[in-house]
């Protein structure tokens, strides 16, 4: 009993950090779209049970990158781009079987980004969009069962993401010296959708190294093939007027300990690399995006009473790389290179409370 005590909280540590995270800064379009972790302790729900889980997560990006090199005078000359995100993500989950899950996570987002060279270059006003983002419906399945999960599983998944947010919002800018109001499309980092219909390939497992400590690790690659939307970037280069529709990518790995003393908490320490590649796998690469990587340590905590669980896990960057996009490139000459910047976050917060609904609980609803 005390050994399934320990697994409900490192599955539920695992799965409810979620891999559907914010990329820390305008790098991302908006939260990445992954499924795996928003399962919720999935492999050990038992058939027909269900889990119910509400993530929180909030970064501020403010630190300009060009490559692997902070422009350090963007904030002494108060130029930088700063881009407020807070997301929530709904999502529910339910065991068909020991080892096959399926699960629907329902995205909300309000940003906010403040900036000077969108509007009249003299004084900083702020762009706004809220409402809900990229529905993700998918299912997974755990390869091992019964005596052969013991120390560990894996699992492999597939799901759909849907171009249910909005992708082309507007808000108001402030345009020439006389900063008359206008109404255009925001820009693609704080945009709700992508417009396109993505296919996401994902993984996730954990293996038990030793009395209570355990090995956990996730990811996921989100294939779009669709090349761009048809939103207005307002940008000056030609071959950069319309937005991308990227794929997106994120890995994670770690160490959970489970604390013997405290029953139910435990902590965690690994690293995870997200990110949109310069190229997609299938389809067209042109129109505009910003793509780059940020590799963090991710300092975790969580603790679990009866069938609720809470995490908070607070990743900080190190390493951060805005890379020469495609129409960087086409823009770039042999005697000026193209390269775009991007503004990143130092830290990204996610705090998630999840509901397990054991069958029990379930017929006695039923019954009243």
């Amino acid at each position: 009993m005390k050994k399934y005590s320990i697994l409900i909280i490192i599955l539920a540590f695992l799965h409810l950090a979620p891999s559907e995270l914010f990329a820390q800064g305008c790098v991302a379009i908006r939260q990445f779209s992954g499924l795996g972790n928003a399962v919720g302790q999935g492999n050990i729900l038992n058939k027909g049970e269900w889990n119910v889980s509400a993530n929180y997560r909030y970064f501020k990006s403010f630190r300009h990158f060009r490559g692997t090199e902070e422009e350090h005078n963007r904030i002494t000359d108060h130029t930088e781009v700063i881009n407020m995100q807070h997301g929530l993500d709904i999502n529910i989950s339910y065991a068909f079987s020991e080892r096959l899950y399926g699960l629907v996570s329902l995205p909300f987002q309000y940003n906010e980004r403040s900036s000077l060279y969108e509007h009249n270059r003299t004084e900083r006003h702020t762009t706004y969009s809220k409402g809900f983002g990229d529905m993700r419906i998918g299912a997974g399945y755990w390869l091992l069962s019964g005596e052969k999960a013991q120390k560990g599983n894996t699992a492999i998944g597939l799901g759909i993401k849907f171009p249910t947010g909005d992708y082309a919002a507007t808000s108001t800018f402030y345009k020439g010296l006389e900063s008359v109001p206008t109404e255009q499309t925001v820009d693609q980092s704080i945009q709700l959708g992508d417009g396109g219909t993505g296919l996401i390939v994902d993984f996730q497992g954990l293996w038990n190294i030793g009395s209570t400590n355990f090995l956990y690790y996730d990811g996921f690659y989100m294939f779009n093939p669709k090349e761009t939307n048809g939103t207005p970037t307002n940008r000056r280069y030609e071959n950069e007027a319309i937005m991308s529709v990227p794929d997106q990518f994120a890995l994670r790995t770690g160490v959970f300990h489970s604390f013997e003393k405290v029953h139910g908490l435990g902590a965690s320490l690994g690293g995870r690399i997200e990110g949109i590649p310069v190229h997609d796998v299938f389809g067209g690469s042109e129109g505009f995006r910003r793509p780059g990587y940020i590799i963090s340590v991710e300092p975790g905590i969580s603790y679990m009473l009866g069938n609720v669980t809470g995490t908070l896990n607070v990743p900080i960057a190190l390493f951060r790389n805005r890379t020469q996009s495609v129409t960087d490139i086409e823009n770039s000459t042999p005697d000026n290179e193209v390269h775009g910047d991007a503004a990143f976050a130092d830290y990204l917060i996610n705090f998630t409370l999840a509901v397990r609904i054991p069958k029990k609980a379930k017929e006695v609803f039923n019954s009243l």
